[in-house]
């Protein structure tokens, strides 16, 4: 499928989530929607848990401080955002950044494994506690960081086998110094599972 069409697809589910009123609330207090961003072709999908204030406004995701540790965790293995696509698993920012609720992110999961069978990723990356749970709810993210785990996803229908990389989220390394080398260290392991995947 060629990335203009795959891009036309991801138009069609962002406006799906507008004419479907999900999560009426959380619209209600954020400025926009933020679908996602990057290559719809791509290998790597990140996924985080939910726009903050910066992508609320600009309407794209991870474009804050957390943000650019991301774009320079990817420099460090000779990638940029043009590779990869980036998502979260809600859509719209929750009041003064708090933590998404279960049910925002169960209302908001459909539309996130629609947009995961249009991109067809060989690795899934959530990015902290909440984006791994979503996907691998026993896990503990201290636990698992940086290892690669294969698992079925249901999506459209069916049951999809994907590798899922759980990180800790970049904005933790931006409260503690420590988690930057942790960071940057199980990052350098993306290029080695791409290419066994």
């Amino acid at each position: 499928m060629a990335s203009d069409l795959k891009q036309e697809k991801l138009d069609q589910i962002a406006a799906e989530i507008v004419s479907n009123n999900v999560c009426p609330n959380l619209a209600q207090t954020a400025n926009r929607l933020v679908m996602g961003d990057g290559n719809p072709d791509a290998d790597i999908v990140f996924i985080g848990e939910a726009p903050g204030k910066n992508e609320d406004e600009t309407g794209k995701p991870f474009v804050g401080a957390a943000g650019k540790f991301l774009d320079e965790m990817l420099a460090s293995i000779q990638l940029d955002r043009a590779d990869v696509y980036i998502t979260n698993i809600v859509k719209y920012r929750p009041p003064n950044n708090r933590d998404p609720e279960l049910e925002e992110k169960k209302d908001f999961f459909p539309y996130l494994t629609k947009q995961l069978a249009v991109i067809k990723p060989k690795v899934i990356i959530p990015l902290g506690r909440h984006a791994m749970n979503a996907f691998l709810p026993d896990f503990k993210i201290s636990e698992v960081h940086g290892k690669a785990y294969r698992r079925k996803l249901l999506i459209e229908g069916k049951q999809t086998e994907v590798v899922f990389l759980p990180l800790y989220h970049p904005a933790a390394a931006l409260y503690n110094g420590g988690m930057r080398d942790t960071l940057l260290n199980d990052f350098s392991a993306i290029p080695h599972i791409i290419e066994n995947n």
